[in-house]
């Protein structure tokens, strides 16, 4: 037996696992309820929320100790970011976070990224070359991007706009060749490597946030289906109700295990399960959408309502994971890792 054979079947959070998620669920249900939100809509980021947030350490966890960060693992960080796909928290915490574990990985960490005080993005489309829309384009200090066989750096003296979407992010379209600086970082396929592991993080981390969105929704419309009647009896209890608030749930036990595993493989063997990442981040994109829309037609007409919580977690369900493009892209490289893996030869054990 090797060192990883129990783990590899294993996903349970630990003791200081559970704790932390703890600690993010009060934080986030205390500092980022729906008007907070709601008010942030118009840039699609909130300062003072992401000050908070720095401000206990956030953006320190995910980076390595070598440039003054925590080094907390992948789990760890999957933690975070379901709580603030719960709570549909508008900071750019994911764009950071793996932006900055990609400088360190390349040697060109900013000192003021580890407080979030310099905030970095990346582009997690991956676009090879032009101009392209970035998630987190409209309000980071510099941006990490892939521009041809090159990893380059690039900042704005003056913002680009942002441009308005599904997601209600702060995005904004984003042309190498027209930015204040650009700073090749790295270049050749190790660099070309790296980016897709930073890409890859943002994919699993989003896919995290997609989970606690999804079990929110089910909350959302479980606690409508038992406090409405129809005849005597709480709606919840008719099949058209409950089979698909039944279906939810299982979506959420399933897309939880499934990014625990993915998180594991791509924290300590990663080229073991690559498909791993992009698989979680497919499923969870396909049952957020399903699962928000369920949300809004179990409420009704209440459930289109601006004073309903449910539109703003079915428009987030869709558009979150746009950000980084076509999904069918994900799956067409899902089928291919999984393709020359059946490929390649079957080791041999037989006794020489």
């Amino acid at each position: 037996m090797d060192r990883y054979e129990l783990r590899r079947q294993d996903y349970s959070l630990s003791d200081q696992q559970r704790e932390l998620r703890s600690t993010y669920a009060k934080f986030f249900a205390a500092q980022c309820p729906l008007p907070v939100v709601r008010a942030a809509e118009p840039l699609g980021f909130a300062p003072e929320l992401w000050k908070r947030l720095c401000a206990n350490g956030s953006a320190a966890m995910a980076v390595p100790e070598s440039v003054g960060g925590d080094g907390a693992t992948l789990v760890d960080l999957i933690v975070v970011a379901e709580e603030i796909g719960r709570t549909l928290a508008p900071v750019p915490w994911i764009d950071h976070v793996c932006a900055a574990r990609l400088l360190a990985r390349l040697g060109a960490f900013p000192a003021e990224a580890v407080d979030g005080q310099r905030l970095v993005a990346l582009d997690p489309q991956g676009a090879v070359r032009g101009s392209r829309l970035v998630a987190a384009g409209a309000i980071a200090d510099e941006l990490v991007v892939r521009d041809g066989d090159e990893i380059v750096r690039l900042t704005h003296d003056t913002p680009p706009p942002r441009v308005g979407n599904l997601g209600r992010l702060p995005m904004a379209l984003v042309d190498p060749g027209a930015a204040s600086s650009r700073t090749v970082l790295a270049a050749g396929p190790a660099a070309l490597t790296e980016y897709q592991r930073a890409l890859d993080e943002w994919r699993l981390l989003t896919a995290a946030a997609l989970v606690g969105l999804i079990e929110e929704t089910m909350r959302i419309a479980a606690a409508f289906a038992t406090t409405r009647y129809t005849l005597g009896v709480p709606i919840s209890t008719l099949q058209a109700i409950s089979h698909p608030l039944a279906d939810i749930a299982v979506v959420v036990h399933g897309g939880r295990n499934l990014v625990r595993r993915a998180a594991w493989f791509l924290d300590n063997e990663p080229d073991e399960r690559a498909e791993l990442a992009p698989a979680a981040f497919v499923y969870l994109s396909e049952e957020a959408a399903r699962a928000a829309t369920v949300a809004v037609h179990i409420q009704g007409g209440l459930g289109v309502s601006t004073e309903s919580a449910a539109p703003a977690y079915l428009v987030r369900a869709r558009g979150w994971p746009l950000a980084a493009g076509d999904p069918a892209a994900d799956a067409v490289r899902i089928a291919r890792i999984v393709a020359a893996r059946t490929a390649a030869p079957a080791p041999d054990f037989s006794v020489r």
